[in-house]
């Protein structure tokens, strides 16, 4: 009997095309909306497939930056970033409405999502651009981050988010992306990383130390190589570890 539940996420509608294929084994998705990548045709085909496939549906606003893919902070002012990101989340309401499912929640992505994690003035100005969803939907944010404790404090529902594919730096950070170590790619690599976060609430760091962590969510990007091998697998082994995928 599982005695664990864990809600497991990834990121779609970049251009890669997997959706298909990954869905069975997901229980929530954060589709592009148009920052990073996507546009209103991409989300319109990427929830329409969330909704055959019954998985919780987020957007996923970023910096307006396909040139970096989002992963890159960008110079931009205040003003013209939450006007951004309000666009980007108003597009994505009209496909979901056309589509006929609810919003389940809101993700960042790339550097918007690492930024805001530390970085107290970038966070007030996200949760700025995104107030008019605070009874609407639930955020995915790292645990013991700055912009976790803001939301928390306006009264926005949180799930706190782990990434089953990414090492850890001591500080919670995660490892970045140009050293060698970023990405956990091998499937029995993934599992040993996650279930401590899962039943234990810590995490191996890069460094070899243990470090406090809890995850609602866990992430699978949707553009890591093997994403589909690390969800096949997990789809049997967590279950063998008392662990429940929960939908």
């Amino acid at each position: 009997m599982s005695q664990f539940k864990i809600d497991i996420n990834c990121d779609v509608g970049e251009g890669i095309g997997n959706e298909t294929d990954i869905f069975p084994f997901i229980s929530s998705c954060n589709i592009a909306c148009g920052g990073h990548a996507g546009d209103k045709k991409t989300m319109l085909k990427v929830a329409s497939l969330a909704k055959k496939s019954n998985i919780k549906v987020g957007s996923h606003p970023s910096y307006p930056d396909k040139a970096n893919f989002g992963r890159e902070v960008m110079d931009i002012s205040n003003k013209d970033l939450i006007q951004n990101i309000k666009q980007q989340l108003m597009d994505f309401d009209e496909v979901l409405k056309q589509v006929g499912i609810p919003l389940h929640h809101i993700k960042a992505h790339g550097a918007l999502y690492n930024q805001t994690a530390k970085d107290e003035h970038l966070a007030k100005v996200y949760l700025e651009a995104i107030a008019d969803y605070k009874e609407k939907a639930v955020l995915y944010l790292p645990f013991g981050s700055e912009i976790s404790r803001m939301a928390k404090g306006q009264g926005f529902k949180v799930w706190f988010e782990a990434f089953a594919d990414r090492n850890y730096n001591s500080d919670r950070s995660l490892v970045s992306r140009k050293q060698e170590n970023a990405l956990i790619e091998e499937p029995k690599a993934v599992l040993h990383h996650i279930l401590p976060i899962i039943k234990d609430s810590k995490v191996m760091t890069a460094n070899g130390v243990w470090c406090k962590i809890q995850a609602d969510t866990l992430c699978i990007h949707g553009d890591t190589i093997s994403a589909l091998k690390i969800l096949m697998y997990l789809s049997t082994t967590l279950a063998e570890n008392q662990v429940h995928i929960q939908k």
